[in-house]
């Protein structure tokens, strides 16, 4: 990596010398993987360690904690590298992972004909260009050109290049090998569709529609709703097996469904939050809870699940898990990131809108954890202070022009240093 060092003021301080320990790692590791002086221009590892490249998936998945670190600079380089290179010559694919030279990973790719690729990839992508417009602010995200032919490309050549049975969801025909796998499990079941890939094809169409909407068009944004909604309602009715209380998480090659616990094509569902039901997704969340994970890079995943799901004491073990000493590959870059975003979103539960400037704080502490402080949390044009003590949340503006905040049924504005406790 560059020689130099890159910096956060993001620091943790905790009731819990274990918590404290897990935050003082994750930030250490994760910055030890940024860079500002390669070709590529500013970014982070974010694939098996020694590539020097940066993967699609994980980009999509490491911004959060990358935006808390204030790194977000680095997230959108990265994500303008993938929207500039997708292309019809790769069937509307960009490249799945980029070196650091800003050149297509050998390891993965060969030719516009002969590359490694995930369908859920390019949806991730404009679902996460979404989530960095609220957590920055920055009107890229909504008019840049790259960014905008992306998402166009995406929901539309991408969906029909790929659909090849008219159901408007992209899929694999066996053969095919490497390019165009229907999942993020990468195994021999090789299945048509997987459940992942209809969860983020549903990501992305609500960020559009919201992206759509936020540029007043509205007609458009109505499109895109549309068809997330009809691809949630479609999910709900054919995917759902009453026999195993569970969504099936593939349509194999011969078009039956494939009932059987499958890793992210189980839990992503739950993630993109394509499941409409309660009851269903508690049943999602708790097969989840026990049924695991088979590596550190879907065990990064469990966090972010289990905290939309309010599961707060498998959440906080999730975490202390992934920073744990022996637990294997914890240097894996998409874990410390992970960790330091799930520190903020979850356990503080500070999530941002830069839509309308405003910012709510939900905390979900476990049971074993009196108090938590974080402060030089980047985010929107701020760097922001939150504690929750003895029941009563503060937040303080460190840095940066007046923000709105909502605690439960509280809302401030706040200026720069100035703080709010509830």
């Amino acid at each position: 990596m560059s020689p130099i060092s890159v910096l956060s003021s993001f620091k943790l301080t905790s009731s819990s010398e274990a918590l404290e320990a897990a935050a003082r790692w994750a930030k250490e590791q994760a910055l030890a993987y940024a860079s500002v002086s390669d070709p590529v221009g500013p970014w982070y590892e974010a694939a098996l360690p020694g590539r020097q490249a940066f993967c699609m998936r994980d980009v999509a998945h490491m911004s959060a904690g990358a935006a808390v670190l204030g790194l977000g600079a680095h997230t959108k380089n990265m994500l303008q590298k993938f929207a500039e290179n997708i292309s019809e010559s790769k069937d509307w694919c960009t490249f799945w992972e980029i070196t650091k030279d800003g050149l297509p990973c050998p390891d993965d790719y060969t030719s516009d004909d002969d590359f490694w690729y995930n369908l859920p990839a390019n949806f991730d992508v404009v679902d996460c260009c979404y989530r960095q417009y609220l957590w920055s602010g920055d009107l890229d995200y909504l008019n840049d050109e790259r960014f905008l032919a992306f998402y166009e490309r995406s929901l539309n050549d991408y969906v029909r290049r790929w659909d090849r049975d008219g159901d408007g969801i992209p899929d694999h025909v066996k053969g095919e090998g490497r390019r165009g796998i229907a999942s993020y499990v990468e195994d021999s079941l090789t299945p048509r569709v997987g459940g992942d890939l209809v969860a983020a094809q549903y990501g992305a169409y609500a960020a559009y529609s919201a992206i759509a909407s936020l540029r007043g068009e509205y007609d458009k944004a109505a499109h895109y709703m549309a068809l997330a909604e009809r691809l949630q309602r479609r999910f709900d009715a054919e995917w759902w097996s009453e026999a195993e209380q569970r969504f099936s998480a593939a349509i194999l090659q011969d078009g039956r469904y494939h009932t059987d616990y499958y890793l992210s094509a189980h839990y992503m569902p739950v993630y993109f939050g394509l499941i409409s039901s309660g009851e269903k997704r508690r049943l999602a969340v708790q097969d989840i809870i026990r049924n695991g994970v088979s590596n550190v890079e879907e065990m990064s995943h469990l966090a972010d699940i289990y905290y939309a799901a309010g599961e707060k004491e498998a959440a906080y073990q999730s975490i202390l898990t992934l920073c744990d000493e022996g637990t294997e590959r914890r240097e894996y870059p998409e874990v410390s990131y992970s960790v330091i975003g799930n520190m903020v979103t979850g356990l503080l539960g500070v999530r941002p809108y830069a839509d309308q400037q405003l910012i709510e704080i939900a905390p979900q502490l476990p049971d074993e954890v009196d108090w938590v402080r974080a402060e030089g949390i980047a985010m929107l044009n701020n760097k922001l202070l939150v504690e929750v003590r003895d029941g009563r949340i503060t937040v303080t503006n460190q840095q940066g022009p007046v923000i709105h905040v909502r605690i439960g049924d509280k809302r401030v504005s706040l200026a720069e240093r100035e703080a709010f406790s509830v």
